[in-house]
């Protein structure tokens, strides 16, 4: 016994079979002009479309071999000089075919001879043609039957320009003769979904679904009609269409049928008719994905107001943006049952609009963000990882199109709809916002918009509930805290009563963070802090900061590598504060320079004390420039840097290296340009040779890395000499 499938091929190779064998007696008729042989056995042939045995797929296949012949029959029709009838007498002769099915078929393609021939109207064969294929109810064989006249009429329309053109209502007789046959089609359609026991549903359904584009053509068609402008479509056309799109009751059909409505037509039809598609949206079956034919809609019609500027004052002549918004709030009211997800989808496609067509319209923007909040106020807890990644993209949206998180914070709703986020993903949000702040160097400058930046990024600051923190990936944790650090220094306002409010507010949210979170977060705003100390001349608050800073070094930090870092972070925040009278600022440059030269290592010393340099000329207009002071630092630098050597030589018995003596060479050059009266051009001079004489004394044991330092120092010192000019002339003295 054969399966369904093994049936279905069996009835295909017999049908195929049946065409060819009665095309090859119809050839022959041809062949030899025998007009009545022709018709004969192209009507047997047409009879094997009449089966009911085969699925739409299988169907088309034997449906396309009948297609191939009916066009070498039409040829032969349309020679009369081989069959001698003439083409008002050939229309009237296929009409006694045998049965219904051949019938029309050979009518139709003797119709479009005649329409073609012009003898008469082509509005006149084409009502007949649409009438006589109501003959044929089955679904599958009508809606091909129907396919096929819309094949043969779309280039026989009677249209403006047209060769078939005729009198002033032409064009209406065209487009009445496509929504007549896309009506009869879409009835023939609908209709297969009661064939057949309710068991078979679902391949019902799915056979539905391969036969839409028949329908859809048509639609297509339509929107190709010269003569359809926009006052036809808006007052003829587009009714009817969603008469019948409605009146269907259908929910496959209604949504294909809108999809292709928005797919077809042109965007300036769809903005001047926007009411009327969006009246019929409520209208269709609560099963209809609604929500995705919007989004399209929404998203063709932000593609069209992207396309040019010389379009956008129509959207605000119709009031696009307030239409939508109505019928999205319509929708989501009629469907109830609609999941987050759609809704949420919805307000995502609305918020893409209206940043397109009306960016500067940011009550536009809060107002869907408090239309999303108000449909997930109504959720106990999002869980549905789709709706989640909508609500992201939801507030990704407003950064990517302002580049200015400024812009994001002055939303009433933005936060509001970040409070409905999983904790993982309230995280991963803020993370965005952050990384938006740092690509787009934003500026955030008022206490009000750090408040609302602080509740955004809470997640990041604090435990919320639920949260455990020592179940962190610790890398991942690392960097969310030093984002968070960074950001820090991304507030700033030039008035000290401003900066101090800032100040308080991260004050406020980082030190609720807790002892693992704390490390990252109070350095940066200690920092901050002593930035607005320095800007304000708040000196005691500076020193303080430094006093306590001090008192931490020599307390609390007992690793050697730990108070390298601390030391060159003292150095280096000292020496850009201009804060400090001469009594303080010697005390802490005294403390500093104290505690380089304390360093466990010996390299460690000679590297912080030459820092220290720094502290005496700052290369500001008011800056200090201290230059005896300066090279003091370098020379003690040298001493310690000549311990380091003659320890390595005891240890060793050979020289250390040399690149210490480098490091300090390159100090000495950059004090040199800067115009340093106590570096000279002679105590370079000395540097180097005695550099030079160090690396030949201990040729056994080569420095790679100090010789390609050295070789990279001297080239520069080479370029400044050819310089030439007041820069040539200060090298000039310095040998090779």
């Amino acid at each position: 016994m054969l399966n369904g499938t093994e049936d279905e091929e069996k009835w295909l190779a017999e049908g195929i079979a049946g065409i060819q064998h009665n095309a090859f007696y119809m050839h022959r008729a041809l062949d030899s002009n025998n007009l009545r042989e022709a018709l004969k056995y192209s009507a047997q042939m047409l009879s094997e479309l009449r089966t009911s045995k085969l699925s739409p797929r299988k169907y088309y296949e034997l449906y396309m071999r009948a297609f191939d012949e009916l066009k070498r029959l039409e040829l032969f029709f349309k020679d009369d000089s081989k069959h001698g009838v003439s083409v008002v007498d050939l229309y009237e002769l296929v009409q006694h075919a045998g049965n219904i099915l051949p019938r029309l078929y050979l009518l139709c393609t003797v119709g479009s001879i005649y329409i073609k021939s012009k003898e008469a109207p082509a509005k006149e064969v084409l009502k007949d043609l649409v009438e006589m294929c109501r003959g044929v109810q089955h679904p599958i064989r009508g809606l091909f039957l129907r396919s096929y006249l819309a094949q043969i009429s779309r280039d026989k329309l009677p249209d403006i320009g047209s060769e078939y053109e005729g009198d002033a209502d032409t064009v209406m007789d065209a487009v009445d003769f496509v929504l007549q046959n896309f009506t009869e089609m879409n009835k023939l359609w609908v209709r297969m979904q009661h064939q057949g026991p309710g068991r078979v549903r679902e391949k019902r359904e799915k056979e539905r679904s391969e036969l839409q584009d028949l329908v859809g053509k048509n639609l297509h068609v339509l929107s190709q009609i010269e003569g359809v402008d926009l006052e036809m479509y808006k007052e003829t056309v587009l009714p009817r269409v969603l008469e019948q799109v409605v009146n269907c009751k259908d929910d496959l059909a209604q949504y294909y049928l809108m999809d292709c409505i928005i797919q077809v037509f042109p965007d300036e039809y769809h903005l001047q008719t926007l009411e009327t598609l969006l009246g019929a949206c409520p209208q269709l079956q609560p099963t209809v994905d609604v929500k995705t034919v919007l989004s399209r809609l929404m998203d063709r019609l932000s593609n069209y107001a992207a396309s040019s500027t010389d379009v956008l004052p129509e959207f605000l002549q119709v009031e696009a943006f307030s239409k939508l918004s109505n019928a999205i709030g319509k929708v989501i009211e009629a469907q109830v049952d609609m999941p987050a997800v759609g809704a949420i989808t919805l307000y995502v496609s609305l918020l893409t609009f209206t940043l397109r067509v009306h960016p500067d319209r940011l009550d536009h923007v809060d107002q869907v963000l408090g239309a999303c909040v108000k449909k997930l106020s109504n959720i106990p807890k999002l869980e549905d990882s789709r709706a989640m990644k909508q609500v992201v993209a939801l507030l990704s949206a407003p950064l990517e199109k302002y580049n200015d998180i400024v812009t994001a914070l002055t939303l009433s709703n933005y936060p509001r709809v970040m409070d409905h986020l999983d904790i993982g993903t309230n995280k991963l949000m803020a993370m965005v916002i952050i990384q938006s702040i740092m690509k787009n160097n934003s500026c955030i400058s008022t206490a009000d918009k750090v408040e609302v930046l602080f509740e955004l990024i809470k997640g990041l600051i604090k435990d919320t509930d639920g949260a455990d923190v020592d179940e962190l990936d610790e890398e991942d944790f690392k960097e969310e805290q030093n984002s968070v650090a960074r950001l820090i220094h991304m507030l700033y306002n030039d008035e000290p009563e401003e900066m101090l409010k800032i100040i308080c507010i991260v004050r406020k949210h980082t030190m609720v963070g807790g002892p693992k979170r704390l490390p990252f977060t109070v350095s940066s705003l200690v920092f901050s802090a002593l930035r607005a100390a320095n800007g304000c001349d708040i000196e005691h608050v500076a020193y303080e900061f430094f006093t306590q800073a001090f008192v931490l070094y020599e307390e609390e930090i007992a690793d050697s590598k730990a108070q390298v870092t601390a030391i060159h972070l003292i150095i280096g925040t000292l020496q850009r504060m201009n804060v400090f009278g001469v009594e303080n600022r010697d005390t802490l440059t005294h403390k500093a320079t104290g505690y380089s030269a304390r360093l466990l290592k010996k390299a460690d010393q000679c590297r912080a004390v030459y820092a220290c340099s720094h502290l005496f000329w700052v290369d500001d207009q008011d800056g200090i420039k201290d230059g005896e002071r300066v090279l003091l630092c370098l020379k003690r630098a040298l001493r310690i840097a000549n311990a380091a050597q003659q320890m390595a030589n005891v240890a060793r018995g050979s020289g250390g290296p040399v690149s210490l003596f480098v490091e300090i060479l390159n100090k000495y050059i950059y004090f040199f340009e800067k115009g340093n009266k106590q570096i000279t051009s002679s105590a370079i001079q000395g540097l180097i040779e005695f550099i030079n004489t160090e690396m030949q004394s201990d040729s056994t044991n080569p420095d790679s890395v100090a010789d390609a330092f050295l070789a990279s120092t001297l080239r520069y010192i080479q370029f400044q000499k050819q310089k030439g000019g007041v820069v040539g002339e200060k090298f000039e003295s310095i040998k090779l």
